[in-house]
């Protein structure tokens, strides 16, 4: 590989729900996260939150060090994090076939697409109606 290629960055888009991650991973040194121009651990301030988005390189055994930078936006902030580790996921398989199998098998390739349901005119929510009154 020429240099040019080796420090070129693969990007791919991950979704849950309405959130969308933008993830970009660009071979460097040690693995950083910068996530809305600010650190993980800035961005996602829960510990559980953090390792949801890390887990795509923890758990499949993903030996390179990376730079990764994401651009996320919509949904609420769990949302947020899963669809950072369905993007991280993409990147990672695009860089390596190797590792499609144990990430396929954690389920972190597949795109979670359950949404709300909308509020439908003469129900109080999705589905519940108003109290039924005989008088």
């Amino acid at each position: 590989m020429s240099t040019e290629t080796k420090n070129r960055y693969i990007e791919a888009v991950g979704r849950r729900k309405t959130a969308t991650a933008r993830v970009r991973i660009t071979p460097a040194t040690k693995t950083s996260f910068l996530i809305n121009d600010k650190a993980i651990n800035e961005y996602f301030v829960t510990e559980e939150l953090q390792t949801i988005a890390e887990e795509a390189i923890s758990k499949g055994e993903v030996k390179e060090k990376f730079t990764v930078t994401v651009h996320v936006q919509g949904g609420g902030i769990h949302a947020q994090a899963e669809a950072v580790r369905h993007g991280l996921s993409r990147t990672l398989v695009e860089r390596d076939e190797q590792v499609k199998n144990t990430l396929k098998k954690l389920g972190f390739l597949k795109r979670d697409s359950r949404q709300v349901e909308r509020k439908k005119f003469g129900l109080k929510k999705a589905r519940k109606a108003p109290t039924w009154s005989k008088r």
